[in-house]
């Protein structure tokens, strides 16, 4: 298996302007590894929300995060901006593959770049549900 590499803006399709907090830093002056998955989670839902197919108080469907990863390449700290880019690997009957790249503002390449899964389930039962088809059609911009 090849090591992961950096990846260029032109790999993403959707991107969203994160500002880092003061908290967001760890003790070694860089941003913690567990905030970037917070920043992915941020891309993803805002994505959602803004393209009106997700309720997160009342929707038939949620998506479950089932799987996740992260390569780091370059250090990201607070008081910068990361611009986050998304796009869809794969979309399945019930799940979706996000794949996320965080870049230091103006930056060619990603600092870090991974996914994350997400299962949509009945909110009730929590079982697999057929993705709906206007997720379907928001989720295919991104592919």
């Amino acid at each position: 298996m090849s090591r992961p590499q950096p990846e260029a803006r032109s790999a993403y399709r959707h991107f969203l302007p994160i500002t880092t907090r003061w908290m967001d830093n760890d003790i070694y002056g860089h941003v913690n590894n567990v905030v970037y998955y917070s920043y992915f989670d941020t891309v993803v839902n805002q994505y959602l929300i803004a393209q009106g197919v997700l309720d997160i108080h009342a929707g038939e469907v949620i998506g479950l995060v089932v799987e996740t990863q992260c390569n780091y390449f370059a250090p990201l700290a607070f008081p910068q901006t990361v611009e986050a880019g998304l796009r869809v690997a794969r979309l399945g009957t019930s799940s979706v593959r996000y794949e996320v790249g965080l870049f230091a503002e103006g930056e060619p390449l990603t600092a870090a770049r991974g996914h994350f899964v997400h299962v949509y389930v009945d909110r009730t039962t929590r079982r697999p549900a057929p993705l709906p088809a206007s997720l379907v059609q928001a989720l295919e911009k991104l592919r």
